[in-house]
Protein backbone atom coordinates (compact mmCIF):
# COMPACT_ATOMS: atom_id res chain seq x y z
CA UNK A 1 0.00 0.00 0.00
CA UNK A 2 3.08 2.63 1.08
CA UNK A 3 4.96 1.35 -2.17
CA UNK A 4 1.57 1.92 -4.18
CA UNK A 5 1.53 5.71 -2.74
CA UNK A 6 4.82 6.97 -2.89
CA UNK A 7 4.67 5.62 -6.68
CA UNK A 8 1.36 6.63 -7.64
CA UNK A 9 1.56 8.64 -11.33
CA UNK A 10 -0.22 12.23 -11.81
CA UNK A 11 -2.98 12.26 -14.76
CA UNK A 12 -3.49 15.94 -15.05
CA UNK A 13 -1.44 18.99 -15.24
CA UNK A 14 -3.92 20.10 -12.97
CA UNK A 15 -3.20 17.66 -10.64
CA UNK A 16 0.72 17.52 -10.98
CA UNK A 17 0.53 21.82 -10.46
CA UNK A 18 -1.86 21.04 -7.32
CA UNK A 19 0.64 18.54 -5.96
CA UNK A 20 3.42 21.28 -6.80
CA UNK A 21 1.59 23.99 -5.31
CA UNK A 22 0.85 22.09 -1.87
CA UNK A 23 4.45 21.44 -1.68
CA UNK A 24 5.83 24.84 -2.15
CA UNK A 25 3.80 25.85 0.41
CA UNK A 26 4.45 23.29 2.73
CA UNK A 27 8.15 23.90 2.36
CA UNK A 28 7.28 27.45 2.45
CA UNK A 29 6.24 27.60 5.64
CA UNK A 30 8.73 24.87 6.89
CA UNK A 31 11.25 28.32 5.81
CA UNK A 32 9.50 30.09 7.50
CA UNK A 33 10.07 28.27 10.50
CA UNK A 34 13.66 27.70 9.84
CA UNK A 35 14.05 31.16 9.57
CA UNK A 36 12.07 32.02 13.04
CA UNK A 37 14.66 29.64 14.62
CA UNK A 38 17.57 31.13 13.06
CA UNK A 39 16.54 34.52 14.04
CA UNK A 40 15.89 33.15 17.50
CA UNK A 41 19.14 31.31 18.01
CA UNK A 42 21.03 33.86 16.41
CA UNK A 43 19.99 36.93 15.55
CA UNK A 44 20.82 39.37 12.97
CA UNK A 45 24.88 38.57 13.57
CA UNK A 46 28.07 38.24 12.07
CA UNK A 47 27.45 34.18 12.60
CA UNK A 48 24.58 34.53 10.90
CA UNK A 49 25.60 36.89 8.06
CA UNK A 50 28.87 34.06 7.35
CA UNK A 51 26.08 31.20 7.34
CA UNK A 52 23.90 33.19 4.67
CA UNK A 53 27.32 33.78 2.66
CA UNK A 54 28.67 30.87 2.97
CA UNK A 55 26.17 29.47 0.42
CA UNK A 56 27.13 31.36 -2.07
CA UNK A 57 29.78 29.72 -3.96
CA UNK A 58 28.80 26.31 -3.56
CA UNK A 59 24.96 27.45 -4.57
CA UNK A 60 27.07 28.95 -7.66
CA UNK A 61 28.19 25.51 -8.86
CA UNK A 62 24.87 23.84 -7.97
CA UNK A 63 22.98 26.40 -10.39
CA UNK A 64 25.23 26.65 -13.28
CA UNK A 65 26.25 23.00 -13.43
CA UNK A 66 22.75 21.29 -12.38
CA UNK A 67 20.12 24.20 -12.58
CA UNK A 68 21.40 26.20 -15.87
CA UNK A 69 22.45 22.54 -17.89
CA UNK A 70 21.17 19.15 -16.40
CA UNK A 71 17.65 20.80 -15.46
CA UNK A 72 17.18 21.79 -19.17
CA UNK A 73 18.32 19.34 -21.69
CA UNK A 74 18.08 16.01 -19.41
CA UNK A 75 14.17 15.18 -19.85
CA UNK A 76 13.89 16.55 -23.04
CA UNK A 77 16.64 14.05 -24.38
CA UNK A 78 15.55 11.08 -21.98
CA UNK A 79 12.05 11.71 -23.37
CA UNK A 80 13.87 11.13 -26.79
CA UNK A 81 15.86 8.41 -26.40
CA UNK A 82 12.91 6.14 -23.71
CA UNK A 83 10.91 6.57 -27.26
CA UNK A 84 13.23 4.95 -29.12
CA UNK A 85 14.76 2.35 -26.89
CA UNK A 86 14.23 1.82 -23.27
CA UNK A 87 17.81 -0.10 -22.23
CA UNK A 88 19.37 2.66 -24.35
CA UNK A 89 17.55 5.62 -22.19
CA UNK A 90 19.05 4.04 -19.23
CA UNK A 91 22.29 3.62 -20.10
CA UNK A 92 22.13 7.19 -21.64
CA UNK A 93 21.09 7.96 -17.81
CA UNK A 94 24.06 6.49 -16.34
CA UNK A 95 26.80 7.83 -18.93
CA UNK A 96 25.41 11.59 -18.02
CA UNK A 97 24.86 10.88 -14.52
CA UNK A 98 28.72 9.78 -13.89
CA UNK A 99 29.71 12.68 -15.98
CA UNK A 100 28.13 15.29 -14.13
CA UNK A 101 29.15 14.18 -10.69
CA UNK A 102 32.81 13.53 -12.07
CA UNK A 103 32.34 17.49 -12.92
CA UNK A 104 30.82 18.63 -9.79
CA UNK A 105 33.37 16.67 -7.53
CA UNK A 106 35.94 17.97 -9.70
CA UNK A 107 34.93 21.21 -9.72
CA UNK A 108 34.08 21.48 -5.73
CA UNK A 109 37.89 20.03 -5.16
CA UNK A 110 39.51 22.67 -6.88
CA UNK A 111 37.27 25.56 -5.45
CA UNK A 112 37.08 23.69 -2.14
CA UNK A 113 41.41 24.62 -2.07
CA UNK A 114 41.04 27.89 -3.21
CA UNK A 115 38.43 28.98 -0.87
CA UNK A 116 40.23 30.80 1.91
CA UNK A 117 41.14 33.27 -1.53
CA UNK A 118 37.66 33.02 -2.53
CA UNK A 119 36.10 34.35 0.63
CA UNK A 120 39.01 37.40 0.87
CA UNK A 121 38.00 38.30 -2.80
CA UNK A 122 33.87 37.91 -2.86
CA UNK A 123 33.41 38.99 0.84
CA UNK A 124 35.85 42.13 1.70
CA UNK A 125 33.99 43.53 4.31
CA UNK A 126 34.53 40.21 6.30
CA UNK A 127 37.16 40.49 8.94
CA UNK A 128 39.38 38.00 10.56
CA UNK A 129 36.82 36.53 12.88
CA UNK A 130 34.33 36.16 10.65
CA UNK A 131 36.75 34.69 7.41
CA UNK A 132 37.51 32.22 10.12
CA UNK A 133 34.13 30.62 10.68
CA UNK A 134 33.31 31.11 6.75
CA UNK A 135 36.04 28.69 5.15
CA UNK A 136 35.10 26.04 6.70
CA UNK A 137 31.59 26.38 6.86
CA UNK A 138 31.78 27.01 2.94
CA UNK A 139 34.07 23.71 2.47
CA UNK A 140 31.29 22.00 4.39
CA UNK A 141 28.57 23.11 1.76
CA UNK A 142 30.71 21.69 -1.15
CA UNK A 143 29.08 18.66 -0.53
CA UNK A 144 25.51 20.16 -1.23
CA UNK A 145 26.08 20.43 -5.14
CA UNK A 146 27.23 16.84 -5.29
CA UNK A 147 23.28 15.33 -3.60
CA UNK A 148 21.37 17.82 -5.45
CA UNK A 149 22.90 16.92 -8.92
CA UNK A 150 22.36 13.23 -8.50
CA UNK A 151 18.86 14.79 -6.98
CA UNK A 152 17.97 16.13 -9.51
CA UNK A 153 18.89 13.63 -12.18
CA UNK A 154 16.53 11.48 -10.32
CA UNK A 155 13.93 14.05 -10.42
CA UNK A 156 13.89 13.88 -14.10
CA UNK A 157 12.95 10.42 -14.35
CA UNK A 158 10.34 10.86 -11.97
CA UNK A 159 8.66 13.95 -13.67
CA UNK A 160 9.09 11.60 -17.12
CA UNK A 161 7.12 8.89 -15.49
CA UNK A 162 4.84 11.51 -13.43
CA UNK A 163 5.64 10.30 -10.02
CA UNK A 164 5.04 14.34 -9.21
CA UNK A 165 4.55 12.73 -5.44
CA UNK A 166 7.60 11.83 -4.49
CA UNK A 167 9.71 14.62 -5.81
CA UNK A 168 7.13 17.18 -4.22
CA UNK A 169 8.46 15.77 -1.02
CA UNK A 170 11.78 16.98 -1.80
CA UNK A 171 11.90 20.76 -1.05
CA UNK A 172 10.03 19.71 2.36
CA UNK A 173 12.67 16.99 3.39
CA UNK A 174 15.86 19.64 3.18
CA UNK A 175 13.86 22.01 5.15
CA UNK A 176 13.78 19.03 7.91
CA UNK A 177 17.27 18.70 7.38
CA UNK A 178 18.29 22.21 8.37
CA UNK A 179 15.29 22.28 11.07
CA UNK A 180 16.92 19.25 12.71
CA UNK A 181 20.33 20.95 12.87
CA UNK A 182 19.38 24.12 14.04
CA UNK A 183 17.25 22.74 16.97
CA UNK A 184 19.79 19.72 17.80
CA UNK A 185 22.94 20.48 16.41
CA UNK A 186 23.71 24.31 16.69
CA UNK A 187 23.37 23.96 20.65
CA UNK A 188 26.54 22.07 20.57
CA UNK A 189 28.17 23.03 17.08
CA UNK A 190 26.83 26.57 16.77
CA UNK A 191 26.79 28.15 12.78
CA UNK A 192 28.58 24.27 11.93
CA UNK A 193 25.57 22.27 13.27
CA UNK A 194 23.02 24.12 10.80
CA UNK A 195 25.77 23.92 7.78
CA UNK A 196 25.08 19.90 8.83
CA UNK A 197 21.73 20.16 8.84
CA UNK A 198 21.82 21.92 5.41
CA UNK A 199 24.34 18.53 4.00
CA UNK A 200 21.59 16.16 5.80
CA UNK A 201 18.59 17.87 4.05
CA UNK A 202 20.28 17.50 0.72
CA UNK A 203 20.87 14.06 1.01
CA UNK A 204 17.73 13.40 1.54
CA UNK A 205 16.79 15.44 -1.30
CA UNK A 206 18.44 12.67 -2.92
CA UNK A 207 17.60 9.73 -1.10
CA UNK A 208 13.54 9.51 -0.83
CA UNK A 209 14.25 9.67 -5.26
CA UNK A 210 16.22 6.76 -5.04
CA UNK A 211 13.74 4.09 -4.81
CA UNK A 212 11.01 5.82 -7.33
CA UNK A 213 13.51 6.21 -9.52
CA UNK A 214 14.24 2.12 -9.55
CA UNK A 215 10.88 1.48 -9.55
CA UNK A 216 10.95 3.76 -12.79
CA UNK A 217 13.61 1.45 -13.91
CA UNK A 218 16.38 3.27 -13.04
CA UNK A 219 19.65 0.82 -12.36
CA UNK A 220 23.23 2.47 -11.60
CA UNK A 221 26.29 1.48 -13.75
CA UNK A 222 29.25 2.82 -13.78
CA UNK A 223 29.57 3.68 -17.09
CA UNK A 224 31.42 7.04 -18.06
CA UNK A 225 32.40 8.66 -21.66
CA UNK A 226 32.81 12.08 -21.81
CA UNK A 227 32.63 11.61 -25.81
CA UNK A 228 29.46 9.93 -25.56
CA UNK A 229 26.98 11.50 -28.10
CA UNK A 230 24.05 12.75 -25.43
CA UNK A 231 26.65 14.69 -23.73
CA UNK A 232 27.74 16.64 -26.60
CA UNK A 233 23.11 17.52 -26.89
CA UNK A 234 23.04 18.42 -23.10
CA UNK A 235 25.97 20.92 -23.54
CA UNK A 236 24.88 21.99 -26.37
CA UNK A 237 21.16 23.12 -25.20
CA UNK A 238 22.57 24.18 -21.72
CA UNK A 239 25.32 27.18 -23.31
CA UNK A 240 22.66 29.59 -23.56
CA UNK A 241 20.92 29.01 -20.23
CA UNK A 242 24.15 29.25 -18.14
CA UNK A 243 24.92 32.47 -19.10
CA UNK A 244 21.19 33.56 -17.50
CA UNK A 245 22.29 31.30 -14.25
CA UNK A 246 25.77 32.57 -13.32
CA UNK A 247 23.96 36.21 -14.00
CA UNK A 248 21.75 35.49 -11.46
CA UNK A 249 24.02 33.84 -9.40
CA UNK A 250 26.86 36.98 -9.94
CA UNK A 251 24.15 39.03 -8.59
CA UNK A 252 23.53 36.96 -5.54
CA UNK A 253 27.16 37.73 -4.83
CA UNK A 254 27.41 41.19 -5.52
CA UNK A 255 24.84 41.66 -3.38
CA UNK A 256 25.74 39.69 -0.74
CA UNK A 257 29.35 41.34 -1.16
CA UNK A 258 27.57 44.86 -1.27
CA UNK A 259 25.40 43.71 2.04
CA UNK A 260 28.86 42.75 4.06
CA UNK A 261 30.34 45.91 3.97
CA UNK A 262 27.45 47.81 5.71
CA UNK A 263 27.11 46.33 8.91
CA UNK A 264 26.51 43.24 10.61
CA UNK A 265 23.04 41.47 9.93
CA UNK A 266 22.66 42.97 6.52
CA UNK A 267 23.09 40.07 4.90
CA UNK A 268 20.50 37.91 7.47
CA UNK A 269 18.10 40.97 6.96
CA UNK A 270 18.33 40.62 2.93
CA UNK A 271 17.69 36.77 3.15
CA UNK A 272 15.27 37.14 5.54
CA UNK A 273 13.09 39.67 3.73
CA UNK A 274 14.12 37.89 0.53
CA UNK A 275 12.82 34.19 1.88
CA UNK A 276 9.79 36.01 2.97
CA UNK A 277 8.53 37.23 -0.35
CA UNK A 278 9.65 34.44 -2.14
CA UNK A 279 6.73 32.35 -0.42
CA UNK A 280 4.25 33.56 -2.95
CA UNK A 281 6.33 33.49 -5.84
CA UNK A 282 6.93 29.95 -5.41
CA UNK A 283 3.69 28.89 -4.72
CA UNK A 284 1.63 30.89 -7.46
CA UNK A 285 4.21 31.76 -9.77
CA UNK A 286 6.59 28.25 -9.88
CA UNK A 287 3.53 25.97 -9.60
CA UNK A 288 1.51 27.64 -12.73
CA UNK A 289 4.65 28.01 -14.87
CA UNK A 290 5.83 24.62 -14.14
CA UNK A 291 2.49 23.01 -14.69
CA UNK A 292 1.71 25.43 -18.51
CA UNK A 293 5.17 24.67 -19.65
CA UNK A 294 3.99 21.23 -21.23
CA UNK A 295 0.62 22.39 -22.63
CA UNK A 296 2.31 25.34 -24.49
CA UNK A 297 5.42 23.20 -26.04
CA UNK A 298 2.62 21.06 -27.72
CA UNK A 299 0.81 23.90 -28.88
CA UNK A 300 3.49 25.57 -30.05
CA UNK A 301 4.80 21.71 -31.68
CA UNK A 302 1.64 21.37 -33.75
CA UNK A 303 1.14 24.67 -34.85
CA UNK A 304 -2.23 25.71 -33.08
CA UNK A 305 -1.31 29.30 -32.32
CA UNK A 306 -4.24 30.44 -31.18
CA UNK A 307 -4.38 27.38 -28.29
CA UNK A 308 -0.60 28.76 -27.36
CA UNK A 309 -2.28 32.29 -26.83
CA UNK A 310 -5.51 31.22 -25.17
CA UNK A 311 -3.70 28.81 -22.32
CA UNK A 312 -0.94 31.81 -21.95
CA UNK A 313 -3.67 34.30 -21.24
CA UNK A 314 -5.33 31.87 -19.05
CA UNK A 315 -2.25 31.68 -16.56
CA UNK A 316 -1.05 35.06 -17.11
CA UNK A 317 -4.43 36.43 -15.65
CA UNK A 318 -4.45 33.91 -13.10
CA UNK A 319 -1.28 34.61 -12.01
CA UNK A 320 -1.74 38.77 -11.97
CA UNK A 321 -5.25 38.34 -10.12
CA UNK A 322 -3.43 36.10 -7.23
CA UNK A 323 -0.29 37.85 -6.72
CA UNK A 324 -1.70 41.36 -6.72
CA UNK A 325 -3.27 41.05 -3.74
CA UNK A 326 -1.39 39.36 -1.87
CA UNK A 327 1.24 41.74 -2.89
CA UNK A 328 -0.74 44.69 -1.25
CA UNK A 329 -1.30 42.29 1.49
CA UNK A 330 2.36 41.60 2.66
CA UNK A 331 2.95 45.53 1.96
CA UNK A 332 0.27 46.26 4.73
CA UNK A 333 0.81 44.32 7.15
CA UNK A 334 5.10 43.86 6.57
CA UNK A 335 5.81 44.74 10.09
CA UNK A 336 3.36 42.40 11.62
CA UNK A 337 4.64 39.48 9.34
CA UNK A 338 8.21 39.88 10.76
CA UNK A 339 7.18 40.79 14.17
CA UNK A 340 5.35 37.25 13.97
CA UNK A 341 7.90 34.96 12.37
CA UNK A 342 11.38 36.83 12.80
CA UNK A 343 10.80 38.61 16.37
CA UNK A 344 12.54 36.44 19.10
CA UNK A 345 15.29 35.75 21.14
CA UNK A 346 18.21 37.84 19.65
CA UNK A 347 16.30 39.54 16.56
CA UNK A 348 15.44 42.77 18.37
CA UNK A 349 13.42 45.62 17.17
CA UNK A 350 15.74 47.77 14.78
CA UNK A 351 15.86 44.22 13.19
CA UNK A 352 12.62 44.11 12.61
CA UNK A 353 11.56 47.05 11.11
CA UNK A 354 14.44 46.70 8.93
CA UNK A 355 13.72 43.42 7.71
CA UNK A 356 9.88 44.58 7.45
CA UNK A 357 11.19 47.79 5.11
CA UNK A 358 13.07 45.09 2.91
CA UNK A 359 9.84 43.01 2.61
CA UNK A 360 7.33 45.92 1.83
CA UNK A 361 10.47 47.15 -0.97
CA UNK A 362 10.26 43.53 -2.43
CA UNK A 363 6.41 43.14 -1.87
CA UNK A 364 6.26 45.75 -5.30
CA UNK A 365 7.62 43.50 -7.23
CA UNK A 366 6.12 39.90 -6.58
CA UNK A 367 3.82 40.59 -9.63
CA UNK A 368 6.59 40.70 -11.75
CA UNK A 369 8.42 38.24 -10.12
CA UNK A 370 5.89 35.75 -10.55
CA UNK A 371 5.13 36.56 -14.27
CA UNK A 372 9.05 36.02 -15.32
CA UNK A 373 9.11 32.18 -15.12
CA UNK A 374 5.52 31.92 -17.03
CA UNK A 375 7.42 34.37 -20.16
CA UNK A 376 10.73 32.38 -19.61
CA UNK A 377 8.79 29.25 -20.88
CA UNK A 378 6.96 30.41 -23.25
CA UNK A 379 10.15 31.52 -24.92
CA UNK A 380 11.98 28.08 -24.22
CA UNK A 381 8.28 26.73 -25.95
CA UNK A 382 9.77 28.18 -28.96
CA UNK A 383 13.24 26.47 -28.70
CA UNK A 384 14.72 30.09 -27.81
CA UNK A 385 16.62 29.90 -24.96
CA UNK A 386 19.05 33.22 -26.16
CA UNK A 387 16.25 36.22 -25.99
CA UNK A 388 15.75 35.32 -21.97
CA UNK A 389 18.98 34.98 -21.10
CA UNK A 390 20.05 38.34 -22.56
CA UNK A 391 17.25 40.06 -21.15
CA UNK A 392 18.33 38.27 -17.76
CA UNK A 393 22.17 39.89 -18.35
CA UNK A 394 20.49 43.40 -18.48
CA UNK A 395 18.66 43.00 -15.60
CA UNK A 396 21.09 41.76 -13.74
CA UNK A 397 23.38 44.81 -14.91
CA UNK A 398 21.02 47.11 -13.96
CA UNK A 399 20.51 45.51 -10.47
CA UNK A 400 24.20 46.13 -9.96
CA UNK A 401 24.46 49.19 -10.49
CA UNK A 402 21.19 50.52 -8.22
CA UNK A 403 22.44 48.04 -5.32
CA UNK A 404 25.74 50.09 -5.66
CA UNK A 405 23.90 53.41 -5.71
CA UNK A 406 21.53 53.50 -3.29
CA UNK A 407 23.11 51.70 -0.79
CA UNK A 408 25.89 54.24 -1.27
CA UNK A 409 22.79 57.32 -1.09
CA UNK A 410 21.26 55.79 2.11
CA UNK A 411 24.23 56.29 3.89
CA UNK A 412 24.10 59.91 4.43
CA UNK A 413 21.07 63.00 4.82
CA UNK A 414 19.40 63.90 2.15
CA UNK A 415 15.98 63.83 0.59
CA UNK A 416 15.94 60.32 -0.47
CA UNK A 417 17.03 58.74 2.67
CA UNK A 418 14.61 61.42 4.72
CA UNK A 419 11.79 60.24 2.45
CA UNK A 420 12.38 56.64 2.96
CA UNK A 421 12.65 56.65 7.11
CA UNK A 422 9.47 58.94 7.25
CA UNK A 423 7.88 56.47 4.52
CA UNK A 424 8.63 53.08 6.70
CA UNK A 425 8.80 54.86 10.25
CA UNK A 426 12.41 53.93 10.62
CA UNK A 427 13.18 57.29 12.57
CA UNK A 428 16.15 56.28 15.34
CA UNK A 429 18.11 53.51 13.15
CA UNK A 430 21.43 55.41 11.58
CA UNK A 431 22.05 52.68 9.18
CA UNK A 432 19.66 51.81 6.63
CA UNK A 433 21.63 51.55 3.32
CA UNK A 434 20.69 47.73 3.82
CA UNK A 435 17.26 48.36 2.50
CA UNK A 436 18.77 49.62 -0.80
CA UNK A 437 19.36 46.17 -2.08
CA UNK A 438 15.95 45.22 -2.15
CA UNK A 439 14.36 48.50 -3.84
CA UNK A 440 17.28 47.94 -6.12
CA UNK A 441 15.85 44.39 -6.91
CA UNK A 442 12.50 44.73 -7.52
CA UNK A 443 13.41 47.70 -9.87
CA UNK A 444 15.01 45.18 -11.92
CA UNK A 445 12.59 42.15 -11.63
CA UNK A 446 10.23 44.92 -12.88
CA UNK A 447 12.21 45.90 -15.86
CA UNK A 448 12.71 42.20 -16.74
CA UNK A 449 9.10 41.58 -16.85
CA UNK A 450 8.16 44.66 -18.69
CA UNK A 451 11.78 43.82 -21.62
CA UNK A 452 10.03 39.86 -21.56
CA UNK A 453 6.48 41.49 -22.06
CA UNK A 454 7.21 43.75 -24.97
CA UNK A 455 9.43 41.32 -26.72
CA UNK A 456 6.94 38.07 -26.32
CA UNK A 457 3.51 40.36 -27.89
CA UNK A 458 6.02 41.71 -30.23
CA UNK A 459 6.76 38.51 -31.64
CA UNK A 460 3.59 36.52 -30.96
CA UNK A 461 1.96 39.02 -33.38
CA UNK A 462 4.55 38.33 -36.31
CA UNK A 463 4.01 34.63 -36.11
CA UNK A 464 1.39 33.31 -38.22
CA UNK A 465 -1.47 30.54 -37.32
CA UNK A 466 -0.61 27.24 -38.82
CA UNK A 467 -3.58 25.46 -37.49
CA UNK A 468 -6.26 25.10 -34.89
Amino acid sequence: MLNRFFNSQTKTITGAAGILAISYLISGFLGLFRDHLLAGQFGASLELDVYFAAFRIPDFVYNIIILGGLIVAFLPLFSEYFSQKKTEAWQMTNYILNAFLFFLISISLILFILTPWLINWIFPGFGPEAKKIAIPLTRLLFLSPIFFGISNLLSGILQYFNRFFVYSLTPILYNLGIIFGILFLAPKFGIFGVGIGVILGAFCHMAIQIPAARNCGFSYKFLFNLRYPALKRIFKLMIPRVFGVAANQINLIVITAIASMISAGSIAIFNFSNNLQSLPIGIIGASFAVAIFPALSRAWAEGKREEFIEKFSSVFRQILYLTIPISALVFLFRNLIVKIILETGQFGVFDTKLTATCLGLFACSVFAQSLIPLFVRAFFSWQDTKTPTLITILAVFLNIILAFSLTYLLTFPNLFTDFIKNSFTLAGIDNISVIGLPLAFSISAIFQFALLSILFYRRIKKIPTKGT
